[in-house]
C-alpha cells in the first residue's frame, strides 16, 4: 500500500520515499515530513517497491531496517542498481554496531534509532 502527501501550491523541499511496516510510525513520519514541506510517498513493505523501485521522482529514502518481507539495505541496493543516487537514511528499533557499519558501507548517510527525534531526522536528511 502506498500513500502520497504534498502541500498543495508549494514546491516540496524534496520528494521522500518512506518505508516502514509499523502503521503508527509510518503515519507519524509522513505527517512530520509533510508538515515540514516534504512530498512523501509512504509504503508499508519492501515488496511493494522492490520489483520496480521508484527512482525517477524520489530525492531521498527513509526506510526501516527490519521489514516483514525484506530489509532497508535491500531497498537501497535495488534503487542504486536502477541508478538512483539520492540521500538515504536507515531507521531501526534494533541498533547495533554491525547494523550501523553495514548500513553506512552500503551507502546510507545515517542510521537513526527509533523512537526518532525530529531534529535528528531533519539533520540526517539535510546532510
Amino acid at each position: 500500500m502506498s500513500t502520497e502527501t504534498q502541500n498543495p501550491g508549494e514546491a516540496p523541499k524534496a520528494r521522500v520515499l518512506l518505508v516502514d511496516d509499523d502503521e503508527g510510525v509510518r503515519r507519524s513520519l509522513q505527517l512530520l515530513l509533510h508538515g515540514s514541506g516534504y512530498s512523501v510517498r509512504a509504503h508499508a513493505s519492501a515488496s511493494s517497491i522492490l520489483h520496480e523501485p521508484p527512482v525517477d521522482d524520489i530525492d531521498m529514502l527513509v526506510t526501516d531496517y527490519r521489514l516483514p518481507d525484506g530489509d532497508g539495505l535491500g531497498i537501497l541496493r535495488a534503487m542504486r542498481r536502477r541508478g538512483w543516487d539520492g540521500r538515504a537514511v536507515l531507521i531501526t528499533a534494533f541498533p547495533s554496531p554491525l547494523v550501523r557499519d553495514c548500513a553506512l558501507s552500503s551507502g546510507f548517510a545515517a542510521v537513526l534509532e527509533k523512537p526518532l527525534r525530529p531534529y535528528e531526522l531533519f539533520g540526517a536528511l539535510s546532510g
